[in-house]
């Protein structure tokens, strides 16, 4: 199994390095939940975050999003080193991250939620101005909510989502990282989120996906970054890897001594070099001199 290097991404705004994390360990007490990550971000690029529950997905993204901070390893904005030690610290990089429960509040509508801690106006919100720019920004991202003015408990699961995704919209983030963005919706809610995924990366925003659905992440994403047991385990461009490829990264299948040895006997040259030698043993009697 090859890993593949990062290219830019073909038809993309823009496709350069925005974020570089390097050798990111991540400790509870005397559990290393992250060990030695490595984890590039570009511009213009939807890149999925995959691996097996207890992977490290969740804690490297609460690194990014500064609800955790490292406690090991660099990250690098450009040409500068910075840090992430909190929630304000993570937007003013312009990174958003939009997590599974959508933190939406079901009785304010989708203006309310929309500007939820950042309403327009000064001394009084002016409401004229934030449902303008609410349809604006819904109409960007081909959005389909019936109204702006309705609860946000009447929305499907597929417009909770999207509300959730437009908000993090709000401070022209350079980085929207979604996580598990499709994990109970419906297949026309899913296709609907999908399609929302790919506006992001067509106004060049880089987008982290973090998702179990293989389907979904073969679907939109342009590389995949493979997690397992707390450290990287693979690096694939979506259009040259299969599905197989990628489940025996997640679960450890392409690093088992039996398949190199199987493999070894189909005669595959990699994995001969790499295959575990048998004991010796002594040669029969016909054959000793």
């Amino acid at each position: 199994m090859t890993v593949l290097s990062p290219e830019p991404v073909q038809g993309a705004p823009t496709s350069e390095l925005v974020l570089s994390m390097r050798g990111i360990d991540k400790n509870f007490g005397a559990v290393q939940a992250l060990t030695a990550i490595d984890l590039d971000i570009y511009s213009g690029e939807v890149v999925a975050l995959v691996g097996d529950n207890g992977a490290g997905k969740s804690t490297l993204i609460k690194i990014l999003a500064g609800v955790h901070p490292k406690d090991g390893g660099t990250i690098t904005d450009g040409d500068k080193s910075v840090t992430i030690n909190n929630p304000a610290e993570s937007g003013a990089l312009g990174i958003a991250t939009v997590y599974q429960d959508l933190a939406l509040c079901d009785n304010l509508d989708v203006v309310a939620n929309l500007f939820l801690g950042h309403e327009l106006g000064r001394g009084t919100i002016d409401e004229v101005e934030m449902e303008k720019r609410s349809w604006e920004l819904l109409r960007q991202l081909s959005a389909r909510i019936p109204s702006v003015r309705i609860p946000v408990a009447s929305l499907s699961g597929g417009q909770r989502q999207t509300v959730a995704i437009a908000r993090s919209l709000i401070g022209d983030p350079r980085i929207v990282i979604l996580d598990e963005p499709t994990a109970a919706l419906g297949v026309a809610q899913t296709a609907e989120v999908l399609n929302l995924i790919e506006r992001l990366r067509e106004r060049g925003l880089a987008v982290v996906l973090i998702s179990h659905n293989m389907a979904d992440v073969q679907a939109v994403a342009d590389r995949i970054v493979v997690l397992r047991l707390g450290r990287n385990n693979g690096e694939f461009k979506v259009a040259d890897v299969t599905y197989e490829d990628i489940i025996a990264a997640i679960t450890g299948a392409s690093d088992n001594a039996v398949t190199r040895r199987a493999q070894a006997r189909v005669g595959s040259p990699e994995a001969a070099d790499d295959a575990v030698p048998p004991p010796d043993v002594a040669p029969p009697e016909e054959a000793r001199p």
